[in-house]
């Protein structure tokens, strides 16, 4: 499970869609939400749009992996398609927070890499909140205020990247991913394998 988190704006969202573009071993985590759509997200493929009641039962029923309030919204992750995904020896990648990367981190360790994406400057953050034009300037400002406590949460994470190029960070990220992929005690059947190798032909 690979996660990437930053406030927002910083560049995440980007970085996850090349990355996904670039590696066809590494899959989405779709979450659920409580927000609206946006005019060019699709439902299921974003995220899951779903009402209070709905996720408030997900809640209950341990159905999710991790859950959090952002904005007045929730936000959470489904467990069975991660697990499916992972049973089946595929990558998960998630664009959570920091409050939902310690509930995964609880809950499965050893199964985790997490990747902090950090802005080169808050001049720099609020041009690209303002550059989306998805949110009013009230909104933009409340982003910008929360963003310092967010930014705060680096520590907790595996690895830091500073976002000044796209280019440059989505390559980061990717030599993270393979790095982790090969780390010993994920190469499912290396054992076997080297047994092999010392017995001969």
């Amino acid at each position: 499970m690979l996660v990437l988190s930053s406030p927002s704006g910083a560049g995440k969202t980007t970085v996850a869609r090349r990355l996904l573009d670039g590696d066809d071993n590494l899959i989405m985590s779709v979450s659920a939400t409580t927000r609206p759509a946006r005019r060019e997200e699709k439902d299921g493929r974003d995220y899951s749009f779903t009402d209070e009641v709905a996720f408030q039962r997900m809640v209950a029923d341990g159905a999710l992996l991790e859950h959090a309030r952002v904005f007045d919204h929730f936000y959470g992750t489904p467990r069975r398609p991660v697990e499916e995904a992972l049973a089946a020896g595929r990558d998960v990648l998630f664009d959570i927070d920091w409050q939902g990367t310690q509930q995964v981190m609880e809950s499965a360790p050893e199964d985790l890499v997490s990747v902090f994406i950090l802005p080169p400057s808050t001049a720099e953050l609020e041009k690209r909140l303002n550059g989306r034009a998805q949110d009013s300037e009230e909104v933009v400002q409340r982003r910008m205020s929360e963003a310092a406590d967010e930014m705060s949460h680096y520590t907790d994470y595996d690895y830091v990247i500073i976002n000044r190029e796209i280019d440059e960070s989505v390559a980061s990220v990717q030599a993270i991913l393979g790095a982790e992929r090969r780390r010993r005690e994920r190469l499912i059947g290396l054992h076997d394998f080297v047994e092999r190798l010392r017995g001969g032909p």
